[in-house]
């Protein structure tokens, strides 16, 4: 089990987070590195190839009762997931308003006294080349670091990695994450 740290968001609720330590242990799932004690940090979390990286992350969202906030596509808040998304953190997004997720986002960072983002990189779960620099965009301005969180699926690890920082060089600092990530396996292999 990692530590907990003090200034990581908190959702609050023993219940849940009994229920997720226990649909970890049945998983088999176990979680590696270190979560800093941060009260705004983004998440990159990669590679994600498979729905099932949803399944494997809200055990580790309950057990470890953090409080995460997660962009996801408006199509996917219809009746009835749509309530039930925003109690796990998720918020709707508008993938066609351009900058405007970049500018939301940094925005939520400036209004909150803590607030954890979570992003997949690559902007999908189909195999793509080039991955979107939204996230690095984000971390820069917001001036906040970004966490690396590994999906492992042979391991069946989910693994933090070390908190990076956006100096503003986009293509570089995308190369050498993409490069951090290659190590490791998503569900499925792309």
């Amino acid at each position: 089990m990692l530590d907990i740290p003090e200034h990581m968001p908190r959702r609050g609720g023993r219940l849940f987070k009994q229920l997720g330590h226990l649909l970890l242990r049945w998983s088999g799932w176990r979680l590696t590195g270190q979560i800093p004690n941060q009260k705004k940090v983004l998440i990159a979390a990669a590679p994600h190839t498979s729905n099932w990286d949803f399944i494997v992350g809200i055990p580790i969202l309950l057990a470890y009762d953090v409080r995460i906030t997660i962009l996801m596509k408006q199509e996917a808040f219809i009746w009835p997931f749509g309530k039930l998304w925003q109690w796990l953190g998720f918020v709707p997004i508008n993938r066609q308003a351009g900058n405007g997720v970049v500018d939301s986002a940094i925005d939520y960072y400036q209004q909150a006294e803590q607030f954890w983002l979570l992003m997949t990189p690559e902007g999908t779960r189909k195999h793509v080349s080039r991955w979107k620099t939204g996230f690095l965009r984000i971390a820069h301005q917001a001036n906040v670091p970004i966490l690396t969180m590994a999906w492992d699926y042979p391991s069946k690890t989910l693994h933090f990695g070390d908190l990076v920082f956006s100096k503003g060089d986009y293509e570089q600092e995308l190369a050498e994450l993409q490069h951090y990530f290659a190590r490791f396996c998503g569900k499925r292999q792309m």
